[in-house]
C-alpha cells in the first residue's frame, strides 16, 4: 500500500499550512499570520470571530459591514448619519439620498 501525503493549504495564502502554525476556522485551515480580519487587518481569536462567503472579519467590522442599518441600530448620535458603507466595499445602498420620492401634487406640472 502506497503512502501518500496531503498538503494542507492555507485558505488565505493558499500556501503549505504545517501543523505547528495551523489555525482552524469556518472549516479551513490557516496560518496564524493569515488569520486577521478583512477590512481591519486585526489579529483574531476565536472569541473575536465572524465569517461571511469564506472570509474572515472580528466582531466589529462583520457588524459595521453586513449588521442592520438606520436609526436605533447603534449607540449614539454617530448611528444617525447617512453613511452608505462604501469605504467597506458596499455597493447596495449607494444610491440613498435625503429628498423625497413621490408624485406631484394633482394640477401642478412636473418640472
Amino acid at each position: 500500500m502506497p503512502f501518500t501525503i496531503t498538503i494542507i493549504r492555507c485558505a488565505k495564502c493558499n500556501q503549505p499550512v504545517y501543523h505547528a502554525e495551523e489555525v482552524q476556522a469556518a472549516g479551513k485551515k490557516w496560518h496564524k499570520t493569515c488569520f486577521k480580519c478583512e477590512l481591519c487587518k486585526k489579529m483574531l481569536e476565536s472569541t473575536t470571530l465572524a465569517a461571511h462567503d469564506g472570509n474572515l472579519f472580528c466582531k466589529q467590522c462583520y457588524a459595521r459591514k453586513f449588521g442592520p442599518k438606520g436609526v436605533g441600530f447603534g449607540g449614539g448620535a454617530g448611528t444617525l448619519g447617512m453613511d452608505t458603507g462604501e469605504h467597506l466595499g458596499n455597493t447596495s445602498g449607494s444610491e440613498m439620498t435625503n429628498k423625497p420620492h413621490y408624485a406631484p401634487p394633482p394640477g401642478l406640472d412636473p418640472q
